[in-house]
């Protein structure tokens, strides 16, 4: 009799972030198909889970690390199959040192420990603001439904904060991680989640994301084929309008955003 796979080791960072601890507690409830572990700076919830309840992450499957210590780092990703990257500066308001030390120091420490422990897939959290220079233009500035073409993946990026092109950066070091050293790193533009699950106003619905599709396309990205060395994906909702294309999640991955 041919016995069921083994549970995949999913490490998720910022485990105690308003999207990383769904997402741990999403794959927390499934223990037959992942052993999901947290990474985390400190224990403490951050300020964005508020109002919702924190997903507490028992003491054997959490682990300490801030992404400027290499060592601390390694010791967490270590005999993970695959790791969810949600850590970092959430928004730059810290100013650029923070930025440095978390975004881009940290990215690197996180990719090259996952390079030397042999993790198989690294699930990059980017933003969409890595493409926000467009609504400056027409038509992304009036975003009059069905009269544009929402951003695509392949078009060039446009940060406009210090914050945004960090997430470039990551996205680079995913592409350099992919193809120099043979690992599969999936990057997901995500868009604005919400504690409450609602877009904040009007203007942010073109840009929204919910919860549960948020957490559906982080696990389609875990589930992609093993042959997916390298993408980028926009976690949006089903807006109208919408921003950026999801057609793509939708052909590659499989995704069906239900809000």
């Amino acid at each position: 009799m041919q016995l069921p796979p083994a549970p995949r080791t999913v490490l998720i960072t910022g485990a105690y972030g308003l999207i990383g601890n769904l997402v741990y507690a999403h794959l927390a409830a499934q223990p037959d198909r992942y052993t999901a572990y947290g990474m985390v700076r400190r224990n403490e919830a951050s300020a964005r889970v508020e109002p919702l309840e924190l997903h507490v992450i028992p003491d054997e499957r959490l682990h300490y690390a801030d992404l400027t210590d290499f060592a601390a780092v390694q010791r967490a990703v270590a005999g993970m199959d695959t790791v969810v990257h949600m850590a970092a500066d959430p928004d730059g308001r810290a100013g650029w040192e923070s930025v440095l030390n978390s975004n881009i120091i940290g990215n690197q420490h996180l990719f090259e420990a996952c390079r030397l422990a042999g993790v198989r897939r690294v699930v990059f959290a980017s933003t969409n603001q890595v493409v926000f220079g467009y609504r400056t233009d027409e038509p992304y500035r009036s975003l009059l439904d069905g009269q544009f073409t929402p951003i695509q993946h392949t078009q060039p990026t446009r940060p406009l904060n210090y914050y945004a092109c960090s997430k470039v950066f990551g996205e680079a070091l995913a592409h350099m991680y992919a193809f120099t050293h043979g690992m599969s790193c999936l990057c997901l533009r995500i868009g604005w989640v919400t504690a409450d699950d609602r877009p904040a106003n009007a203007q942010a619905g073109p840009i929204w994301c919910s919860q549960r599709d948020i957490v559906q396309i982080v696990e389609r990205c875990i589930n992609a084929p093993a042959s997916l060395r390298f993408d980028i994906f926009f976690g949006h909702s089903n807006n109208h309008p919408n921003l950026v294309d999801i057609q793509h999640a939708r052909e590659v991955l499989g995704y069906a955003p239900q809000d």
